[in-house]
């Protein structure tokens, strides 16, 4: 199977744009506008250098330009975002209140799921995270209307509704750093209206989810819903902390392997009625689309099933799959949209994973295997390989420590990631509409979904699970150093190999 050169053109765009929105995100209104002045006058610059000329010259145009001046408007218009967001937040009610810590009673609408943090030491105490988007605020007595996302935090149930429901909250607010203008430390919440017709179907499929899987043993209670909609509110903390420890938490993290499997599953069905190739890849994109309404996208699922839905419709016109290029494509829209998505670990780790299986996976495996069949086999090998790879240096950030066991924990508890999102999502549809038989498929995901928390826990007490490493920017760049170093050497050796053959 031959393959390619990859297209590396959108590459530099999605570079530009995510260091536009790094940059742009920590300033201010008017210094996101004189960096958006000055990408446009950099554009220009390069534009009127580099414009092809009449008859003869028109050679004369380096073969980059068209990459730069892209790069360019992509960070031009990564900028613009920053600038028209940070404007209304500076200038806002929420803004100002929050600067002075002030008591507030806002009235809006949820936009995420809640998210539980529960104490290690005592898990029936619990925090709710969620998201909502303010329509009003009153401050001393004065109602503003407004429109704000904030993120909102507090004890007990007040706050555990679905996206979509609108919400009267007392609390104190204080400024935040990320996408949302603030923060909102809740003191009481009170439900004005249940969420629209779409978004209470939504809430009823996962409430379904969940009472299906409330008869499982405690690993299968928690990875059976985590492994199929990200609802990881029934994990306990020790087996959340043996999945880290052994590079499987991505497994409870909806990324672009569940993507995958939902658009697999809808292929498969669609080319069992042999339907044309246009209604498999619209139904594809559909499933894609419908995955990420039930998870509740954040921007790292957003990245994937836009990459999913982008391949899907590379598939319905008939054309080769370009991931490089849709990925890079997908980064710079998603960024545009949400310049705050950068600074998010979810998002971080899955661009660098998907990018390292593209770049690195399916090159190895073609080198490793001298058939198609046998390179499928070894992509098994290498898929984990270049992820984790990819995501070590990033992790690193945050938690100095590296997993030497994440790839063997990856390939031993790989033929149960399948089965138990597949048989998840079959419990998530059945939950609402047939209880019982819900429960009997959840009780089924439970055998793959135990074999998965048993390899977590087992890789966990191994030498070495969580070897200190480096902290900070320093230690990250060590490691990814380290890792570049190994893949070259790989190479090297395989590429010797096939010297040798010949």
């Amino acid at each position: 199977m031959s393959v390619g050169p990859l297209d590396l053109r959108l590459v530099p765009a999605a570079v530009a744009a995510w260091l536009a929105a790094t940059v742009g995100t920590r300033l201010t209104a008017r210094g996101a506008v004189a960096g958006l002045v000055l990408a446009l006058g950099c554009g220009a610059v390069v534009a009127a250098t580099v414009l092809p000329g009449r008859g003869r010259h028109r050679s004369a145009r380096p073969p980059s330009a068209g990459p730069v001046v892209v790069a360019l408007a992509a960070a031009a218009a990564v900028l613009l975002s920053c600038a028209v967001q940070l404007a209304a937040r500076e200038r806002g009610p929420v803004a100002a209140a929050a600067a002075r810590g002030a008591v507030v009673i806002a009235v809006g609408t949820l936009t995420a799921h809640p998210v539980a943090d529960r104490a290690p030491w005592a898990p029936e105490v619990y925090r709710v995270r969620t998201r909502m988007r303010l329509t009003a605020v009153t401050v001393g007595g004065t109602t503003t209307r407004t429109r704000a996302d904030v993120l909102i935090v507090g004890d007990g149930a007040g706050l555990d509704h679905p996206p979509g429901t609108r919400l009267r909250v007392v609390g104190r607010l204080a400024a935040a750093r990320g996408a949302q203008s603030a923060v909102l430390t809740a003191t009481s919440a009170t439900a004005l209206r249940g969420p629209p017709p779409a978004q209470a179907a939504v809430a009823r499929l996962r409430d379904g989810l969940r009472t299906a899987t409330a008869g499982l043993p405690a690993d299968a209670r928690g990875l059976v819903p985590g492994s199929t909609v990200g609802d990881t509110s029934q994990v306990a903390p020790e087996l959340a902390d043996a999945l880290r420890a052994a590079g499987l938490a991505h497994l409870v993290a909806v990324s672009g392997q569940h993507v995958a499997v939902v658009v697999m599953l809808a292929l498969a069905a669609t080319g069992a009625v042999r339907a044309p190739r246009w209604v498999r890849a619209g139904a594809a994109a559909l499933a894609a689309v419908a995955f990420a309404v039930v998870v509740g996208g954040g921007a790292a699922v957003l990245r994937a099933v836009a990459t999913g839905a982008v391949g899907a419709i590379g598939l319905g016109v008939g054309r080769r799959a370009v991931p490089l290029p849709a990925l890079a494509a997908v980064v710079v829209v998603l960024v545009v949209v949400d310049p705050w998505a950068t600074g998010t670990l979810g998002f971080r780790l899955s661009v660098a994973a998907t990018a390292a299986i593209v770049l690195l996976a399916g090159p190895a495996a073609r080198a490793l295997g001298r058939t198609d069949r046998t390179r499928r086999w070894w992509l098994a090998v290498t898929v984990p390989l270049a992820a984790q790879s990819a995501v070590g240096p990033v992790l690193a950030l945050v938690d100095p420590v590296v997993t030497p066991w994440a790839v063997p924990a990856n390939l031993v508890a790989a033929p149960a990631v399948v089965p138990v999102t597949v048989l998840g999502l079959v419990t998530l549809l059945l939950g609402p509409v047939a209880p019982a038989p819900a429960g009997a498929v959840a009780a089924v995901a439970a055998i793959p979904a135990t074999w998965i928390a048993t390899v977590a826990r087992v890789v966990a007490t191994l030498p070495g699970a969580r070897t200190p490493w480096h902290g900070g920017p320093g230690g990250a760049v060590a490691l990814a150093a380290l890792t570049g170093a190994a893949w070259c050497a790989g190479r090297a050796l395989l590429a010797e190999r096939g010297r040798r053959r010949r």
